[in-house]
């Protein structure tokens, strides 16, 4: 059944009987009778014949996407099997965002290659949402909203913006006592957009507060030198504020309102830390490893969190 369905996939992205005998180096004939034992099998036709092409019927375009998985998914399982029969080895590349990386996954590299000496690594770091298939990366840590794709993806930790200053910022312009507030305060802003993504949970009707301020960057390690300087309010990743936050040179300004986004993020799909591969790769099982590796390492709430919430957010994590 699982030749006849691949043989289907092959004349419908080939086009005809004869060019999808050509993939395989096998007669026309063969192919044919795996058409006819499939639609035997399912009772329906799958194409419509003529003499100049082959167009899918009603009953194929239903058929097309479940015929896709079940390849797709036979493959992933061949693939975990092989590998679980043997050590796992060989080279594994991994994407990731420069500075997550830095923080992050760089410290837990080590770990991971001590417990699987045969595995080597090949990094790739880019800030830019790389493609897995043109790059040839077997997994990609991306941040933010996942597109619709046909990429496997497991989340690592739910993705929290904190509104921060210095104490001198603090000392010097007063304390903000809800999000609003910041209408009047300088704000350090990312300029990809208008207003840098300053969203707080139940504030402006889940829009973006349009906050202004006399520093803007494209560079979210700049941001984070401003804020501690003194220069301003940042709303920056909970990855990337925690240690400023917790040496002190960084105020949570919004720890309820922080608080109430965690508890909002463990019950929906908000924009979230994940980790992606392509389905049917060889190295699926070596990339799953490395995830797992990952979210053992980072926790449930992630470590980064445990010092930026307050107790009950923990719990909600």
């Amino acid at each position: 059944m699982l030749d006849n369905i691949q043989a289907f996939l092959d004349v419908h992205k080939a086009g005809t009987f004869s060019a999808a005998a050509k993939l395989h180096n096998v007669a026309v004939s063969s192919v044919s009778r795996q058409i006819d034992a499939l639609e035997q099998s399912l009772g329906v036709a799958l194409f419509q014949r003529s003499s100049r092409r082959l167009l899918l019927t009603d009953a194929g375009e239903q058929f097309l996407p479940r015929a896709q998985l079940i390849v797709s998914e036979m493959v992933d399982a061949k693939a975990a099997l092989l590998d679980a029969q043997a050590e796992p080895r060989g080279l594994l590349t991994v994407t990731a965002p420069s500075i997550f990386w830095r923080l992050h996954i760089a410290p837990t590299v080590a770990s991971f290659m001590d417990k699987y000496p045969q595995i080597d690594l090949e990094l790739q770091l880019s800030d830019h949402w790389v493609d897995l298939t043109a790059q040839r990366a077997d997994v990609a840590i991306r941040i933010g909203a996942l597109p619709d794709s046909d990429l496997v993806a497991t989340r690592l930790a739910p993705m929290l913006r904190i509104a921060c200053a210095s104490p001198q910022y603090i000392k010097q312009h007063g304390h903000p006592a809800k999000p609003q507030d910041l209408l009047q305060h300088n704000c350090l802003c990312v300029n990809s957009t208008p207003s840098g993504l300053w969203s707080f949970p139940n504030v402006n009707q889940g829009k973006p507060l349009p906050v202004q301020g006399r520093i803007r960057s494209n560079d979210i390690d700049s941001l984070l030198a401003a804020a501690v300087a003194g220069l301003g309010v940042a709303h920056l990743a909970n990855w990337l504020v925690y240690p400023k936050i917790a040496s002190g040179e960084l105020v949570n300004l919004f720890p309820d309102s922080v608080a109430l986004a965690a508890a909002q993020a463990a019950t929906s799909q908000v924009p979230a830390i994940h980790a992606v591969r392509l389905k049917g790769r060889s190295h699926s099982a070596k990339a799953q490893l490395f995830i797992n590796h990952l979210k053992h390492a980072f926790g449930s709430p992630p470590y980064w969190d445990q010092g930026t919430l307050p107790v009950r957010a923990k719990r909600a994590g």
